[in-house]
């Protein structure tokens, strides 16, 4: 597997081995080993999916401490624009993000480390996504920030006109109005 470093420490692309042949492809999508000795340390607990059409933006969602989750996701049919933005208390790339293109047809992952909200925009027809977390989902610790946030300065690439946000996404406040000092976590 390749990992690639992005411009936010913690936050990497995994591009999997894939062998093909006339039969179609084979990749191993997870290893335990193989990702801690590539500097995942993270024992996964949850796995979720979503099943989304175009125009859906999901996010930016957040698990406040101390249930704060890393997570490994990836598209399995179709395509999206994916989002890893920085809480983490005290970081230099706080309010800063990463938007990666992951898809059925490139295979790549997000590994998004505690302290960081995610959020994605459906770019094809359809997709399902796929998340590994690191931490069990807990209601009384969900957190979100405003997706349309102009301060964040994220393009998800999809015209405001044609997202379909969920009403709770739509009432988020914006990353200035979060209360910062709550989200202190560990790395």
């Amino acid at each position: 597997m390749n990992i690639i470093k992005t411009d936010i420490e913690g936050v990497l692309i995994i591009e999997p081995q894939v062998f093909g042949d006339s039969r179609g492809w084979f990749c191993e999508m997870y290893n335990e080993e193989r990702y801690n000795a590539a500097g995942i340390p993270v024992r996964f607990v949850q796995d979720n999916q979503s099943f989304s059409s175009y125009g859906v933006v999901r996010g930016l969602h957040f698990q406040k401490p101390p249930y704060t989750q890393a997570k490994l996701v990836s598209c399995l049919i179709g395509e999206v624009l994916d989002v890893a933005l920085d809480l983490r208390y005290g970081s230099p790339t706080f309010g800063q993000h990463v938007a990666v293109r992951l898809s059925a047809d490139n295979k790549r992952q997000l590994y998004i480390p505690k302290g960081f909200a995610h959020g994605f925009s459906v770019l094809s027809e359809r997709a399902l996504f796929s998340y590994k977390c690191d931490e069990l989902y807990h209601p009384e610790a969900d957190g979100g920030i405003l997706l349309t946030d102009k301060a964040l300065n994220i393009d998800w690439l999809i015209p405001q006109e044609k997202m379909i946000l969920s009403e709770k996404d739509k009432r988020h406040p914006r990353l200035a109005d979060l209360e910062i000092g709550a989200l202190r976590c560990e790395k």
